[in-house]
């Protein structure tokens, strides 16, 4: 399980690298000054596209980290039944109880930042749309009124991820001293 969760803390930190990258090109595009707008189009596209999947790439890894915690927790708690002596009984108990609550934490807190990538999705991909089906000067205009918007809640995001991955951090600590 603490293996999933490193690969998932890791996902959400590719993800808040590529959700500022996708930013950095949105914020690039509203600063045309002319040239080559087509290309421009296809950067701020291709920045788009791997939000999209870095987005589901952290949805699967948060059903990955389900999947075998369900698993481990049920031998666990199967386990615990097994055993005789009623101190190693309750001490198992105990760490169970613990490690769910630290899991539950974790799993919340990925799940409140996932939940903000698709909104911030929805939004790119209507820039993008606008941008290619416009493909002109004004079309840059307009897209300037969106980027505070944009900036705001990819910071958003880029909190929550962070929250998200320090949790992780603190999970995957708490399992190595167990």
């Amino acid at each position: 399980m603490v293996h999933r969760v490193e690969k998932a803390r890791d996902t959400q930190e590719e993800t808040k690298e590529q959700f500022k990258s996708a930013l950095a090109q949105f914020t690039a595009v509203t600063n045309f000054r002319g040239g080559d707008l087509e290309a421009v189009y296809t950067k701020l596209n291709d920045a788009y596209e791997g939000s999209v999947r870095k987005a589901e790439e952290v949805r699967s890894r948060i059903e990955d980290i389900e999947d075998v915690s369900q698993a481990l927790f049920a031998e666990w708690e199967q386990e615990i039944t097994q055993y005789s002596n009623a101190s190693f009984k309750r001490s198992s108990q105990d760490k169970l109880n613990a490690t769910k609550k630290h899991y539950h934490q974790l799993v919340t807190s990925m799940k409140n930042a996932e939940a903000k990538i698709a909104p911030i999705l929805t939004v790119f991909k209507d820039q993008v749309m606008f941008l290619k089906h416009n493909l002109n000067a004004q079309a840059i205009t307009s897209l300037k009124g969106e980027l505070g918007n944009i900036e705001s809640d990819v910071a958003v995001l880029i909190t929550s991820m962070e929250k998200s991955i320090n949790e992780a951090n603190a999970f995957i600590k708490s399992m190595e001293k167990n």
